[in-house]
């Protein structure tokens, strides 16, 4: 009978512990390479934000002009909220390009200042979501915090996979994923929680669009609103045209201040409802980022500024509650 060859009496190759010292390196160098390129990223972004106006506003057009000569001037928009960032975004785009239409998600939660202010420009589209903001809460949840906890929230409260929900609450193998510790509270919140209020507003509106007209669209998004936006310029930078959804952001890496210059500088008109004490613009009743306002928080202030909404949201659609919860004044 023949004997049986163990593994420790295969021979290995004499080069074998030198091939594994070179993988090894090699997996090395590869984690330094990706980190170096992250920190080369960021490193960037922050020369690109501290650059004077002018030269932003020669960088903007050079990635307008990118994008316009890549897809044509019929085949962009302007994605416009009324807000002072997509304002400065339109001024800059029909600087070079006049005919290139705004479109507007107008998902009736906007400030009345900022609907009349989109009525009074040239050439603006409106779209209308499907659903309405109160079904959308009823039938997903209320925004609150950011969206990333928002989503991390109803996907802990609403899965059927044990694993996501282990990842949510505890992070992956790296500690990635994983909810804050300090907003697990709300797990049990007596509401429903959900991150998916902009996808029915906003998102599919304009991705609607899209595809009925093959348009892709300029946004006004900078990558200091959010970690997500700083993180997607890191990987994309302005002119992202090899995604999924191929989209221009050429107002990246300018800061808030650069917004206001460029407003006195070219004596932009803007909605007034930044004059009554608002920094932000978007859909009056999200509450994304309420827990970091200053005081008065934006309901405080809507109670003055919009007595009538203030009462809707609070009563009607139930946010009263929410801010309880919160522990956050409301009025």
């Amino acid at each position: 009978m023949g004997s049986t060859v163990g593994v420790r009496d295969i021979p290995f190759p004499d080069f074998f512990p030198y091939l594994f010292v070179v993988l090894l390196a090699l997996h090395l160098y590869l984690i330094y390479t990706i980190y170096m390129d992250n920190e080369f990223q960021k490193y960037k972004l922050q020369l690109r934000q501290s650059l004077d106006l002018d030269t932003k506003i020669l960088l903007t057009k050079r990635r307008i002009a990118d994008a316009v000569s890549k897809y044509g001037e019929s085949g962009m928009y302007i994605s416009f909220s009324g807000g002072k960032d997509s304002t400065v975004l339109l001024h800059l785009v029909r600087s070079l390009y006049p005919s290139v239409p705004a479109v507007f998600a107008d998902t009736g939660l906007e400030y009345p200042e900022i609907r009349e202010f989109v009525s009074s420009l040239n050439n603006v589209t409106s779209l209308r979501p499907k659903m309405g903001f109160r079904d959308v809460l009823e039938n997903y949840g209320i925004p609150v915090l950011s969206k990333e906890v928002s989503q991390k929230l109803h996907e802990i409260r609403t899965t059927n996979s044990d694993k996501l929900r282990n990842k949510r609450l505890y992070g992956d193998d790296k500690g990635n994923g994983a909810m804050p510790k300090k907003w697990r509270y709300m797990i049990e919140a007596p509401f429903k929680i959900s991150h998916n209020c902009c996808n029915v507003m906003k998102k599919s509106p304009f991705k609607k669009y899209e595809k009925e007209t093959g348009r892709v669209p300029f946004i006004g998004t900078m990558a200091q609103d959010s970690t997500m936006r700083k993180t997607s310029y890191y990987k994309t930078g302005c002119n992202s045209f090899e995604t999924k959804r191929p989209v221009s952001m050429p107002i990246a890496f300018w800061m808030e201040a650069d917004i206001w210059e460029y407003i006195t500088r070219f004596e932009l008109p803007y909605s007034e409802i930044y004059d009554k004490g608002y920094e932000r613009t978007g859909c009056m009743f999200c509450m994304f980022g309420v827990h970091l306002d200053g005081q008065p928080n934006r309901f405080q202030r809507m109670k003055q500024t919009h007595p009538k909404q203030w009462k809707y949201c609070m009563d009607v659609l139930g946010l009263r509650k929410v801010m309880w919860y919160l522990e956050l004044p409301c009025e």
